[in-house]
Protein backbone atom coordinates (compact mmCIF):
# COMPACT_ATOMS: atom_id res chain seq x y z
CA UNK A 1 0.00 0.00 0.00
CA UNK A 2 1.16 3.60 -0.94
CA UNK A 3 1.63 5.73 2.01
CA UNK A 4 0.47 9.72 2.16
CA UNK A 5 2.99 11.84 3.45
CA UNK A 6 2.47 15.02 4.77
CA UNK A 7 4.74 17.85 5.53
CA UNK A 8 2.56 18.76 8.73
CA UNK A 9 4.96 18.73 11.95
CA UNK A 10 4.84 19.28 15.75
CA UNK A 11 4.60 23.17 16.63
CA UNK A 12 7.82 22.19 18.33
CA UNK A 13 9.66 20.82 15.68
CA UNK A 14 9.01 23.50 13.34
CA UNK A 15 12.13 25.61 14.18
CA UNK A 16 14.22 22.96 13.27
CA UNK A 17 12.30 21.34 10.76
CA UNK A 18 11.97 25.28 8.78
CA UNK A 19 16.05 25.22 9.69
CA UNK A 20 16.39 22.06 7.65
CA UNK A 21 14.17 22.60 4.79
CA UNK A 22 15.89 25.93 4.31
CA UNK A 23 18.68 23.66 3.06
CA UNK A 24 17.19 21.22 1.34
CA UNK A 25 15.17 23.82 -0.96
CA UNK A 26 18.03 25.58 -1.87
CA UNK A 27 19.81 22.57 -3.05
CA UNK A 28 17.19 21.18 -4.98
CA UNK A 29 16.40 24.71 -6.24
CA UNK A 30 19.96 24.63 -7.14
CA UNK A 31 20.99 21.52 -8.20
CA UNK A 32 17.46 18.95 -8.60
CA UNK A 33 14.05 19.95 -9.28
CA UNK A 34 10.89 21.35 -7.17
CA UNK A 35 9.61 17.86 -7.46
CA UNK A 36 12.81 16.34 -5.10
CA UNK A 37 11.83 19.77 -2.78
CA UNK A 38 8.76 18.51 -1.73
CA UNK A 39 9.80 15.04 -1.00
CA UNK A 40 12.38 16.28 1.12
CA UNK A 41 10.28 18.41 2.91
CA UNK A 42 7.81 15.70 3.34
CA UNK A 43 10.93 13.22 4.81
CA UNK A 44 11.84 15.92 6.85
CA UNK A 45 8.28 16.50 8.12
CA UNK A 46 8.13 12.79 8.95
CA UNK A 47 11.61 12.52 11.10
CA UNK A 48 9.96 15.89 12.71
CA UNK A 49 6.87 13.91 13.59
CA UNK A 50 8.96 10.63 14.81
CA UNK A 51 8.53 10.32 18.76
CA UNK A 52 10.87 11.15 19.75
CA UNK A 53 12.59 12.98 16.99
CA UNK A 54 15.81 12.13 15.97
CA UNK A 55 16.14 16.10 14.17
CA UNK A 56 16.50 17.45 17.57
CA UNK A 57 20.19 15.61 17.87
CA UNK A 58 22.61 16.78 15.52
CA UNK A 59 23.68 19.16 13.01
CA UNK A 60 21.02 20.45 10.47
CA UNK A 61 23.72 20.71 7.73
CA UNK A 62 23.90 16.82 8.43
CA UNK A 63 19.91 16.12 8.32
CA UNK A 64 19.60 18.13 5.39
CA UNK A 65 22.38 16.28 3.33
CA UNK A 66 21.08 12.91 4.81
CA UNK A 67 17.97 13.69 4.01
CA UNK A 68 18.61 14.43 0.12
CA UNK A 69 21.11 11.51 -0.03
CA UNK A 70 18.55 9.02 1.30
CA UNK A 71 15.79 10.18 -1.18
CA UNK A 72 18.24 10.09 -4.13
CA UNK A 73 19.26 6.87 -3.15
CA UNK A 74 16.21 5.34 -3.89
CA UNK A 75 15.11 7.63 -6.90
CA UNK A 76 18.65 6.40 -8.42
CA UNK A 77 20.36 10.44 -8.22
CA UNK A 78 23.83 9.16 -8.41
CA UNK A 79 23.00 7.33 -11.44
CA UNK A 80 24.41 9.62 -14.65
CA UNK A 81 21.88 7.90 -17.23
CA UNK A 82 19.11 9.65 -14.96
CA UNK A 83 18.07 13.62 -15.13
CA UNK A 84 19.06 14.91 -12.77
CA UNK A 85 21.85 13.45 -11.28
CA UNK A 86 25.28 14.51 -9.19
CA UNK A 87 27.47 12.25 -7.17
CA UNK A 88 27.76 11.62 -3.99
CA UNK A 89 30.88 13.76 -3.21
CA UNK A 90 29.15 16.75 -4.99
CA UNK A 91 26.06 16.71 -2.89
CA UNK A 92 27.96 16.26 0.44
CA UNK A 93 30.05 18.92 -0.85
CA UNK A 94 27.17 21.56 -0.95
CA UNK A 95 26.16 20.55 2.25
CA UNK A 96 29.90 21.11 3.98
CA UNK A 97 29.32 17.29 4.99
CA UNK A 98 31.76 14.86 4.50
CA UNK A 99 31.17 11.94 2.33
CA UNK A 100 30.94 9.37 4.90
CA UNK A 101 28.94 11.71 7.41
CA UNK A 102 26.18 12.42 4.76
CA UNK A 103 26.41 8.53 3.55
CA UNK A 104 25.84 7.55 7.48
CA UNK A 105 22.73 10.00 7.83
CA UNK A 106 21.17 8.55 4.73
CA UNK A 107 21.51 5.13 5.69
CA UNK A 108 20.33 5.95 9.33
CA UNK A 109 16.95 7.13 7.65
CA UNK A 110 16.36 5.10 5.31
CA UNK A 111 16.70 2.40 7.93
CA UNK A 112 14.34 4.45 10.11
CA UNK A 113 11.66 4.24 6.88
CA UNK A 114 12.65 0.73 5.52
CA UNK A 115 13.26 2.89 2.34
CA UNK A 116 15.31 0.96 -0.34
CA UNK A 117 15.57 1.51 -4.18
CA UNK A 118 12.00 2.05 -6.14
CA UNK A 119 10.32 1.97 -2.74
CA UNK A 120 6.85 3.41 -3.58
CA UNK A 121 6.64 5.22 -0.76
CA UNK A 122 9.56 7.97 -1.71
CA UNK A 123 9.42 7.77 -5.65
CA UNK A 124 9.53 11.14 -7.58
CA UNK A 125 5.68 10.64 -8.51
CA UNK A 126 6.50 11.70 -12.42
CA UNK A 127 8.78 8.32 -12.02
CA UNK A 128 6.03 6.34 -10.21
CA UNK A 129 4.37 4.88 -13.91
CA UNK A 130 8.49 3.58 -14.29
CA UNK A 131 8.53 2.09 -11.00
CA UNK A 132 7.74 -1.73 -11.18
CA UNK A 133 7.31 -2.29 -7.05
CA UNK A 134 4.74 0.60 -7.26
CA UNK A 135 2.37 -1.86 -9.19
CA UNK A 136 3.20 -5.12 -8.05
CA UNK A 137 0.32 -6.98 -6.25
CA UNK A 138 -0.81 -9.74 -5.02
CA UNK A 139 -4.05 -12.14 -6.86
CA UNK A 140 -4.67 -15.43 -5.67
CA UNK A 141 -1.68 -15.78 -4.49
CA UNK A 142 0.89 -15.12 -6.80
CA UNK A 143 2.52 -11.52 -7.38
CA UNK A 144 1.69 -9.69 -10.41
CA UNK A 145 2.25 -6.30 -12.37
CA UNK A 146 -1.27 -4.49 -11.96
CA UNK A 147 -0.75 -2.70 -15.16
CA UNK A 148 -1.46 -5.99 -16.95
CA UNK A 149 -4.06 -7.06 -15.56
CA UNK A 150 -8.12 -6.58 -16.77
CA UNK A 151 -9.21 -3.24 -15.54
CA UNK A 152 -11.78 -4.36 -12.41
CA UNK A 153 -8.57 -5.91 -11.16
CA UNK A 154 -7.00 -2.39 -11.22
CA UNK A 155 -10.01 -0.80 -10.01
CA UNK A 156 -10.23 -2.85 -6.93
CA UNK A 157 -6.41 -2.54 -6.31
CA UNK A 158 -6.54 0.86 -7.29
CA UNK A 159 -9.95 1.34 -4.05
CA UNK A 160 -7.30 -0.42 -2.06
CA UNK A 161 -4.35 1.77 -2.40
CA UNK A 162 -2.40 -0.55 -3.91
CA UNK A 163 -1.22 1.17 -6.85
CA UNK A 164 -1.21 4.76 -7.51
CA UNK A 165 -3.60 5.39 -10.18
CA UNK A 166 -5.72 3.26 -12.68
CA UNK A 167 -3.24 2.44 -16.15
CA UNK A 168 -5.25 4.64 -18.58
CA UNK A 169 -7.32 6.59 -16.82
CA UNK A 170 -7.12 10.27 -15.76
CA UNK A 171 -4.22 9.97 -12.78
CA UNK A 172 -5.99 11.88 -9.62
CA UNK A 173 -4.46 15.20 -8.50
CA UNK A 174 -3.05 14.84 -4.51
Amino acid sequence: MIKQRSEKVPAAMQPIYESITALTNDFCEQYLTAEYAVLCRELAAALARKRPSPLVRGAHNIWACGIVYALGTVNFLFDKSQTPHTTADELCGAFGVSKSSGANKAKQIRDMFGMSQFDPDWCLPSQIGNNPMAWMIQVDGLIVDARYMPRNIQEIAYAKGLIPYIPGAPKPQP
